[in-house]
C-alpha cells in the first residue's frame, strides 16, 4: 500500500535542496518595532535596498556576504495574523488592514491553491479517471459530506498548504522587508481538527497523526508579531453563514452550534492563551463589524520593543547578529523544499490515509497526463513555455499562488 497523503506532499516538495550553513559574525542592525500606517509615514524615509526577488533568484552564501537582511527591514516588517470564527468578516478586514499598512495580504490557505496548477488547469476535473480513494476532496465536499473517509486527508492537506503559505510569508518579510497580513495561519489550524474530532468526523488515529505532523513542523516557524481575533457569538456566526448564502455552507450539516462552540472554546482557551505568551494579541467584538481605522490606531500604540531578554514576547524575532537573520532568510527563501520534506511521515496505522499501490500508480498516470503536469513548471512546451533548451535549472522555490477560495 502507499500513503495517499504522501502522494499529495510530493506536489509541494521540489527536487533540489540547499543545505549550506552560514557563518558570519557581523552584528545585526537594530530594528524599529512600532507598526505605522501609510497615513502616518510622513517626511523623508530612510533609503532601503530594493526588494530581493526571492522567487526567481537564490540567496546563497556568497550573496549573503554582500546582501544583508536587516537593511530592508523597518517598523512595518511584521507578521500579522487575523483569526476568528467562520463568516466573521476576516478576509475583508485583513485586506483593508494590509492596504492601510502597506503590507502584503495573503488570502486564507485553501485547496484551490493545491488543485489548480501553475497553468490554470483544475485537477479536480480528473476525478472521473481517478480511483475512488484518490479523488479530490475539498472543503465544499466536506461541508456536504463530513463523514467521508477522505476528510482526514483533506484536513492534513489544508494543514500542509497553510504551512507552505506561512513559509512564503516569512520568506517575503525577510527578503523584501514588506510586512505580511495572513487570513488565519498554520499555528491555529488545530482548532478545526479539534472541532472535527469532537463532531466525529475524524478518527482518534487520524487526530493523533495530525498532531504528529504538527509537532514535526511548527517548531521550524517564527511566530507572528501580532494576532488579531475578531470575536463573534455562535448565534451571530450562524446568522452570517445564512446571510452570505454560500450554497455548500448554508445547508451544511457541519455548521452546527456544537461544531462552532468547539472552535470557539479551542480558540479562546488554548490557541489565544498560548500564542499570547509570544505575540501581541488584540481581541475585538466583531458582531456588528467595526472600523479598521480604530484598530490601526490600537496597533500603532503597541510597543513591540517593550520587553527584555528574559521576556518570551517576540523571542523568535529577537536575533542578536546579522548572521542569524541571513540564516533564517536562506532557510525560508531557498530551502522551502527542505521544510516541506518534514511531512514525509509514514501513515501505515491510519487506514483512511492509505491507498493501494495499484491505485497510486493509476493516480500518477492520470496526473501526469493533465495539461502542465508532465514536466516541471517552465518546461511544458505544449502550455506555451519557451526557451526550454536554454534552461538549466528549476525555479529556486515553489511559492503558493495568491488565490482566494471559490465561493459558489
Amino acid at each position: 500500500m502507499a500513503s495517499l497523503f504522501r502522494v499529495g506532499v510530493c506536489r509541494f516538495v521540489g527536487k533540489n535542496g540547499n543545505n549550506l550553513l552560514l557563518k558570519n559574525d557581523n552584528p545585526t542592525t537594530h530594528l524599529l518595532r512600532t507598526i505605522t500606517s501609510k497615513t502616518m509615514m510622513k517626511g523623508d524615509r530612510p533609503k532601503k535596498p530594493e526588494p530581493y526577488p526571492y522567487n526567481t533568484k537564490k540567496y546563497g552564501f556568497l550573496k549573503s556576504l554582500i546582501d544583508r537582511t536587516t537593511p530592508r527591514m523597518d517598523e512595518n516588517s511584521k507578521l500579522l495574523v487575523v483569526e476568528g470564527p467562520i463568516a466573521a468578516g476576516k478576509s475583508k478586514f485583513a485586506q483593508e488592514l494590509a492596504k492601510e499598512m502597506g503590507m502584503l495580504y495573503l488570502p486564507e490557505a485553501n485547496l484551490d491553491m493545491y488543485y489548480i496548477n501553475d497553468y490554470g488547469f483544475d485537477l479536480r476535473t480528473l476525478d472521473n479517471e481517478m480511483p475512488e480513494g484518490c479523488k479530490s476532496f475539498d472543503v465544499m465536499d466536506f461541508m456536504r459530506n463530513p463523514q467521508n473517509m477522505l476528510t482526514a486527508r483533506m484536513q492534513l492537506e489544508i494543514y500542509e498548504i497553510k504551512f507552505s503559505q506561512y513559509i512564503d510569508a516569512l520568506a517575503h518579510i525577510l527578503s523584501t522587508g514588506q510586512g505580511v497580513v495572513l487570513d488565519r495561519c498554520v499555528l491555529s489550524d488545530y482548532v478545526f481538527t479539534e472541532a472535527m474530532y469532537s463532531s466525529g468526523y475524524l478518527s482518534k488515529r487520524a487526530r493523533r497523526k495530525y498532531y504528529e505532523y504538527r509537532d514535526n513542523t511548527v517548531r521550524e516557524l517564527l511566530r507572528p508579531h501580532l494576532v488579531i481575533y475578531l470575536d463573534m457569538p455562535v448565534k451571530k456566526v450562524m446568522e452570517n453563514v445564512q446571510k452570505r448564502g454560500i450554497s455548500w455552507e448554508k445547508n451544511s450539516p457541519v455548521i452546527t452550534p456544537k461544531y462552532l462552540e468547539c472552535m470557539e472554546k479551542v480558540y479562546k482557551q488554548e490557541y489565544l492563551k498560548t500564542i499570547s505568551t509570544h505575540s501581541e494579541l488584540l481581541v475585538y467584538d466583531w458582531s456588528e463589524q467595526g472600523e479598521v481605522e480604530i484598530i490601526i490606531e490600537d496597533i500603532e500604540r503597541i510597543d513591540f520593543d517593550n520587553y527584555d531578554y528574559q521576556d518570551p514576547k517576540m523571542k523568535d524575532w529577537d536575533l542578536a547578529r546579522e548572521e542569524d537573520w541571513n540564516v533564517l532568510r536562506r532557510l525560508y527563501a531557498d530551502q522551502k523544499e527542505k521544510l516541506m520534506s518534514l511531512f514525509n511521515i509514514p501513515c501505515y496505522e491510519v487506514p483512511e490515509l492509505m491507498i493501494e499501490a495499484e491505485d497510486a500508480d493509476r493516480y500518477y498516470q492520470v496526473l501526469q497526463s493533465a495539461p502542465g503536469m508532465k514536466y516541471d513548471k517552465g518546461y511544458n512546451v505544449d502550455q506555451g513555455d519557451q526557451g526550454v533548451l536554454l534552461k538549466s535549472s528549476n525555479p529556486p522555490r515553489n511559492t503558493l499562488p495568491l488565490r482566494e477560495r471559490r465561493q459558489l
